[in-house]
């Protein structure tokens, strides 16, 4: 949480050479691809056992939030080339994992709702764990579009990426087809009662009229993924124009309007391209004798715990989600000297934002002071998120 401050205040420089000297990139991409095969295998068995009655969620949602806060800081430090070279083998176990990511905000889009609205509970209160699931739920749409970002960073590095990395990108996921299908639904967008909004900065804003034109900075990172994966020779000359693939392809020329070339001059290029394919045969792929390496870090977690997966459910709720009262204050006390909020604020650069809208705040709720809101309002709509956190931030609170 330090180094995303430390990052978000400009100072990433020092952050990725530290991460670099130190060789924590592959340690991050193996923590990211352990925690979301916790939350897939795990976490939903843990949600069905009778005897899961946690005295607090809090440690599981630290646990579903560890994975936003890596693919945070992979996408801060991404950008970087020799971050991309620094992840070696690890860089085709996060192009899977982005690939899953991507395919979920594909699903998300063609729901037709948006990705943060949970669906009305059949019950009026909805339980601990029923908040837990529907808090992972909304995660995991901002998850997604931090490792489109992510995504994009890599093709940035296209002509130096391993020849076992094109191939997972355009051939065993074929990326630009995926890519052109999150265009289409656009699930970052959303019309509710005639209204257009659009997703930024981690909430859904309402898009005036003379804005609704404006290229957000999620479809930019889709354009300029496309634009390195179909326009770089190396990616060219490794992906199969198919007749399917053509015919996906040709649908972004509905898309390159004369608003969108003046936002981004660049898919020009793709515009006189995406011509020139419409009316030729391009030549078929290379075929080159490859020895494919296969994404290690998930594989090898799967075969560890094939067939465990009930067993560590129920070995976690007994020994880390049932903890006594006095444990909890044993660990809201280190949590509150690990994450001191002197030096966290010390590092933001900006005011703090409103935690519901994300409005300058001047406002803290008073009992842990975790949370700035710009109103009163605001702080009771996140009251129902926030109060797990806020009651085990305060010791003498826990009694309640």
């Amino acid at each position: 949480m330090h180094a995303i401050l430390s990052a978000a205040a400009g100072r990433e420089q020092p952050l990725t050479e530290l991460l670099l000297s130190h060789g924590k990139i592959p340690v991050l991409i193996g923590e990211l691809i352990t925690v979301e095969l916790w939350k897939h295998k795990v976490f939903p068995v843990l949600c069905r056992l009778e005897d899961f009655k946690p005295v607090s969620t809090f440690p599981i949602y630290v646990v579903l939030h560890h994975e936003a806060s890596i693919i945070n800081l992979l996408e801060t430090v991404f950008f970087y080339k020799e971050v991309c070279e620094a992840a070696e083998d690890g860089v085709l176990d996060l192009i899977d994992y982005c690939h899953r990511k991507l395919t979920l905000l594909v699903a998300r889009g063609a729901s037709g709702r948006p990705a943060t609205q949970t669906p009305p509970a059949a019950l009026p209160g909805p339980s601990s764990v029923q908040e837990l699931q529907e808090q992972a739920e909304t995660m995991e749409f901002e998850i997604s579009l931090k490792a489109l970002s992510v995504l994009r960073f890599i093709t940035d590095q296209a002509a130096s990426l391993p020849l076992s990395a094109l191939t997972r990108l355009l051939n065993t996921h074929n990326v630009p087809c995926l890519l052109v299908e999150l265009l289409e639904r656009c699930p970052w967008s959303c019309r509710e009662a005639g209204v257009l909004k659009k997703f930024e900065n981690g909430a859904w804003h309402v898009v005036p009229p003379e804005d609704q034109l404006k290229m957000t900075k999620l479809d930019g990172q889709v354009w300029l993924a496309l634009y390195n994966l179909l326009l770089s020779p190396e990616c060219r000359r490794k992906y199969h124009f198919d007749g399917f693939n053509k015919s996906q392809l040709l649908k972004l020329r509905a898309f390159l309007t004369d608003v969108l070339l003046d936002q981004l001059p660049n898919l020009v290029e793709m515009q006189r391209f995406l011509s020139h394919l419409a009316v030729s045969e391009p030549a078929p792929p290379k075929k080159d004798l490859v020895l494919e390496q296969v994404p290690a870090i998930r594989e090898h977690l799967l075969q560890k715990n094939a067939g465990k997966w009930e067993a560590i459910a129920k070995h976690q709720v007994k020994h880390m989600f049932s903890p006594t009262m006095e444990e909890l204050r044993v660990q809201a006390h280190r949590w509150a000297q690990t994450y001191s909020l002197d030096m966290m604020e010390a590092l933001v650069p900006d005011k703090p934002r409103c935690r519901t809208c994300g409005a300058e705040a001047a406002k803290r709720c008073s009992r842990c002071r975790n949370e700035w809101y710009c109103s009163r309002p605001c702080q009771l709509q996140h009251w129902h998120k926030h109060k797990a956190a806020c009651k085990l931030l305060v010791p003498g609170d826990l009694r309640g």
